[in-house]
Order: C-alpha cells, then structure tokens, then sequence
C-alpha cells in the first residue's frame, strides 16, 4: 500500500472505525509505521475517537429547558432524543466535523490536483471479444480510455454510455459534434468496480434528437488487488 492509495481511499478513518478487511489493515499498519503523515493522522484519529467516548458517557452539566414529549415517543427511533444527550451528540459531531475540514479533506484535495499517470486503453467500436483491451485499475479509481469514432457531419451531438459486465448503464456522457474527432479522450470517474467485460455504446444524435446507434467497443477491467 503507497500514501496516495491511502490518502484517497481514506484508510485511516477506516482503519479507526474497523472496516478494513484484515489483509487491508496488516497492509495499512505495515505502511503508517514507515509514513510518518499516516502514523500522525492514526493518533489523531485514536485520540478524536476518545475524546468522543468520553464526552459521550459524561452526564449533562447545563439546564437545557424541558421540552414536553408524548408518552408514545419516548421510545423507539425517537428515545435518543433527551437533552441529557443531544448536547453532547452535537458537540461530539462538531468535533467529527472540524476533524474532517481540517485534515481528511485538505488531504483528498492535495492528492486529487496531484499529477497522476491514470491507467489506459484505446477502444474501437464494434471491437468486442478476445480482441477486446485491458484496463488494469486501483480500487474505486478512474482511468481513460481513447475512443474511436469516425466522424459523420449529419449528427448534431454525440452520446456515450458505459454498461457494466450486468448490462447496467453506469453513466452517460454527451459530446457536442463540435469536438468530435477519430479519437475521444474520456476519462473514466472514480467509483468501485468490479472485474469483468464492460461495453462503451456510441450514439448519435440527429437535429431531431433522434439516436440511433454508431457503433459498441468492449474492454476488460481487471481490478489490482
């Protein structure tokens, strides 16, 4: 595991929190012994988590004013909501609040303007099967892909759409016929995927907005563990 890894899938707070798989958490307390940002933002995060259970557990020293609550919701999803506890609640969240503007964001802003090398294929349509390319990707990162169309000056715009190995639609995206060109550069945004044959489906679109398909390319993903 690198530090950017770890700065963008926030591997910390999870490793705080305990939702790391034990493979990812051996991996991560490998790292943060050797990073000392990482091992910082460790004991932070340990002595917010603390502070945290104690202003919890302490009783309520104000006088909040009494608010009168019906008998029939002093239980269930609203039995929490005692003054005794909403105080802390709050301050408790404040605290969670500032720890995220001050320290997990400014992070995630850093290592998002950082200059990347992103993974890549050049995908042509109707390119389906063996012949299809591979894209090798970090968990929940993005990648490009070079897409080739040919062009046609009848259509107003274009519209991309990328089906994962289910068939679903994951997203759309529309190109005005001013930048179409034989290669498209389409970055792929960051989300968790899984491996498998994923389908870019090409269409164009008409001054009507009437579609009709150009053209489908295939590339497998495989996910780096």
């Amino acid at each position: 595991m690198d530090h950017t890894e770890a700065i963008e899938l926030m591997i910390a707070e999870k490793y705080l929190l305990d939702e790391l798989s034990p493979e990812a958490r051996e991996q991560f307390e490998e790292h943060f012994f050797g990073c000392t940002e990482c091992a910082l933002d460790a004991r932070a995060g340990a002595a917010l988590v603390e502070k945290m259970k104690v202003v919890l557990s302490e009783p309520s020293t104000g006088h909040p004013v009494q608010v009168p609550v019906p008998v029939s919701a002093k239980s269930g999803w609203f039995g929490w909501l005692r003054p005794a506890l909403v105080f802390p609640v709050l301050a408790a969240l404040l605290a969670l609040i500032g720890y995220q503007n001050l320290v997990t964001y400014p992070k995630l802003q850093i290592a998002a303007n950082a200059p990347q090398v992103l993974p890549w294929a050049t995908v042509s349509l109707n390119n389906r099967g063996a012949n299809a390319p591979v894209v090798a990707a970090q968990p929940g990162r993005g990648f490009l892909l070079f897409v080739n169309v040919p062009t046609d000056n009848h259509y107003s715009s274009y519209r991309a759409e990328l089906h994962d190995p289910a068939g679903r639609m994951e997203w759309s995206l529309n190109i005005p016929a001013t930048t179409a060109d034989d290669t498209w550069p389409i970055r792929v945004p960051d989300a968790p995927r899984q491996d498998g044959t994923y389908t870019l489906v090409v269409q164009g679109v008409g001054a009507g907005s009437e579609r009709s398909e150009i053209g489908r390319g295939q590339f497998e993903l495989h996910i780096q563990k």
